[in-house]
């Protein structure tokens, strides 16, 4: 491969709803770079970019993966982001390593939920955003002007096309460039190439005065003039481009690189990445100079039981070169480079060097995790956090074979560091280690993926709703515990009042007692009997909170009382105490906000009903509504399949917790009803 510049870099995701053929596209793209023999396809399970088993068998991305080529002077990375929201993690990530969004929109679907996410998250992150309406010579084509006018009605005016196509559906057969003089227009072209053409003009002329003084003057403009307009507005973002292809076809593909190569940003276009000094947090500006010292940002880590520990990561500043040593700055940790890869999806190319906008991958580093930054020695920057939807489908697993217990935590939290949306923790009121993710097809898909590569399976169950119980009433109670069997006996008796406190403020122990009516040895006893109990609660075994205990009174005797005497007496009579101050069970409320289309918010509200939550706010974005709302968490458990079926997949949403209410009665009867059933199972078990 002939050396570049990082001018000559075109760093390019590729996202959008699934489905829409992005995958497809870039396995032709490669073909037409000379990259490969033969073009990948999906269908055909030979696709360079879903190489993963699990890939082959849904026929769909399921992981970014990367790949490069090069065209007509221009070194292009290519990145294919999962299509769908349950792999948003993913599709952040390689955001941080492209300079140019490809967002893919179905000619036959149109804007799905996924195409106004994507096109969100491009724009948070300063990328530079080139629509692509794909399958163009696929069947049951959208009206072509209505999907041109629904583009520029949800992502703005600044959606024009650059090109356009010479029939659709099973005519479609090529595109033209806008800007074609009429009167070599082909036959058959869609939409209104004159009209087409000035709106692009306007749009383009708007990016410097003195052009747009000499267009409106009817000047005519060179097309080199053009060109570097054009160039500016896309990097600017005043300027989204939309382009045609058909990617199974291969029809489009090679001008769409042409575009990408002429005319999408290079890494010395955009804006410098920021970072701080960690010494005097000052902000510095990352320029994108060889010359400079090194600064990388980590965007993507896979373990692999037999390759070991990859890292991917672009190079924001500086060169790096074999035998380098780097500082993972999160760590302190002085690294040497001793292998360094350029990324081609499942085969990775050995590199020796990479300068500013380069992507490349290293292994052996083990320590290193999704955002750290890697930096010279000598010269240490930290870069911003990467901000990630928070997961909320959760799922409660424990190991199939005997055995794995020891293997299943360590074998997870490696999943974890490869999906910052997968979580794993072990829940201390249930004891139960749990996985959050994204959706329950996340979930299964991160599962299969860990018995494929570590060899765990895993039994799962929904986890335990993490219930507590608190008290509404002031009550009192006293206990004596008195037993004699010969020798010495046991003695405690201690008397108690018990308040409520506000919710979240946990437990108060008040030692109250005056007179020497319980030794003040005893106290502390006293006080371990209650908490001892706190953790297994009174009506269905979950913790009690937001109580007061007052000890006020008790008794003992000068030979038979002891500390387990009192420690005994202390549950005891919490327990009587706690059953005559009115008992509740609270239940966690999660806040949650759902996005879907207008016609199904009637839907959505009525299901929200149903499930005892309370709207709060409603917003609309375009044809899309979002509502947010509060309800117990019992109730969402399996939210994401539920919303899945209610809008066909269009709908989306995410939750965190709020607080703790109250469980209404008949709920509470039901919960304490079967914590009571499973107690009793359990001690029939043993």
């Amino acid at each position: 491969m002939a050396d570049y510049a990082s001018k000559d870099i075109r760093n390019v995701v590729a996202l959008g709803h699934g489905g829409t053929g992005k995958t497809t596209l870039l396995d032709q793209m490669l073909f037409k770079a000379g990259a490969v023999t033969r073009a990948g396809s999906v269908a055909e399970k030979n696709s360079i970019f879903d190489f993963e088993d699990e890939e082959k068998e849904r026929q769909s991305s399921i992981s970014m993966a990367i790949a490069f080529c090069d065209w007509k002077g221009r070194h292009l990375n290519l990145i294919d982001a999962p299509g769908y929201m349950d792999f948003t993690g993913s599709a952040l990530c390689a955001l941080k390593a492209a300079d140019t969004a490809l967002i893919a929109i179905g000619a036959p679907n149109g804007i799905q939920l996924n195409t106004r996410k994507m096109m969100g998250y491009a724009r948070d992150n300063g990328a530079a955003r080139v629509i692509l309406v794909s399958k163009m010579n696929g069947d049951n084509i959208v009206d072509y002007d209505a999907l041109i006018a629904k583009i520029q009605e949800i992502f703005g005016a600044q959606c024009l096309p650059v090109n356009l196509p010479i029939g659709v559906g099973p005519v479609f057969k090529g595109v033209v460039n806008v800007l074609q003089p009429p009167a070599q227009m082909p036959a058959g072209v869609e939409g209104d190439p004159a009209a087409a053409a000035s709106a692009l003009m306007d749009k383009v002329v708007e990016t410097d005065e003195k052009l747009m003084e000499r267009f409106l003057n009817d000047e005519k403009l060179s097309p080199e003039e053009i060109a570097g307009a054009l160039r500016k507005a896309i990097a600017q973002g005043t300027l989204i481009p939309i382009l045609h292809v058909a990617g199974n076809d291969g029809i489009g593909v090679q001008e769409l690189m042409d575009f990408l190569a002429e005319y999408t940003p290079s890494p010395v276009d955009m804006p410098p990445a920021k970072g701080a000094d960690p010494k005097s947090k000052q902000e510095v500006v990352i320029a994108t100079d060889p010359a400079q010292p090194f600064v990388a940002r980590v965007f993507r880590t896979v373990t692999d039981p037999f390759v070991g520990k990859l890292s991917y990561f672009r190079i924001l500043r500086g060169s790096l070169a074999l035998d380098n040593h780097v500082v993972n700055v999160r760590t302190e940790r002085n690294e040497r480079v001793a292998q360094m890869f350029r990324p081609f999806a499942k085969e990775n190319k050995p590199a020796t060097k990479g300068i500013p906008g380069d992507i490349l991958a290293v292994s052996k580093m083990e320590d290193i995790q999704i955002g750290d930054a890697l930096c010279d020695p000598h010269h240490i920057l930290t870069l911003p956090a990467i901000t990630f939807p928070t997961p909320m489908a959760s799922l409660a697993i424990g190991p199939k074979t005997r055995g794995d217990e020891q293997k299943i935590s360590g074998s997870v939290q490696k999943l974890a560091d490869e999906d910052p949306t997968f979580k794993v923790h072990r829940d201390q009121q249930t004891g139960e280690l749990i996985v959050t993710g994204m959706s329950q097809l996340h979930l299964d898909v991160m599962l299969h993926r860990l018995e494929k590569r570590f060899g765990v399976g895993v039994t799962t169950k929904p986890p335990r709703i993490p219930y507590k119980e608190t008290v509404t009433a002031n009550s009192e109670a006293n206990y004596r515990h008195k037993k004699q069997s010969g020798g010495r006996g046991q003695f405690g008796e201690v008397w108690f009042k018990m308040e409520p406190l506000p919710r979240g403020t946990g437990f108060e122990f008040v030692d109250a007692v005056v007179g020497g009516s319980i030794p003040n040895q005893f106290i502390p006893a006293v006080e371990k009997g209650v908490r001892e109990t706190l953790p297994h609660g009174v009506l269905a075994g979950y913790p009690v909170e937001d109580v007061r205990v007052i000890l006020h009174f008790g008794k003992y005797h000068d030979v038979d009382s002891s500390e387990a005497a009192f420690k005994l007496a202390a549950s005891m009579c919490f327990h009587e105490a706690f059953l005559k101050a009115k008992p509740v069970l609270l239940e966690p409320v999660v806040k949650i906000e759902i996005s879907v289309p207008s016609q199904f918010m009637g839907d959505i509200s009525g299901d929200l009903n149903s499930r005892r939550g309370r709207i709060i706010g409603m917003d609309s974005e375009g044809d899309t509504q979002i509502v947010r709302a509060t309800v117990p968490m019992s109730e969402v458990m399996n939210y994401s399949t539920e919303l899945r079926s209610m809008t066909g997949g269009t709908g989306g949403y995410s939750m965190e917790f709020s607080h703790y209410d109250v469980v209404p009665g008949r709920a509470a009867e039901a919960v304490i009803a079967k914590a009571k059933r499973e107690k009793e199972e359990a001690a029939a078990a043993k």
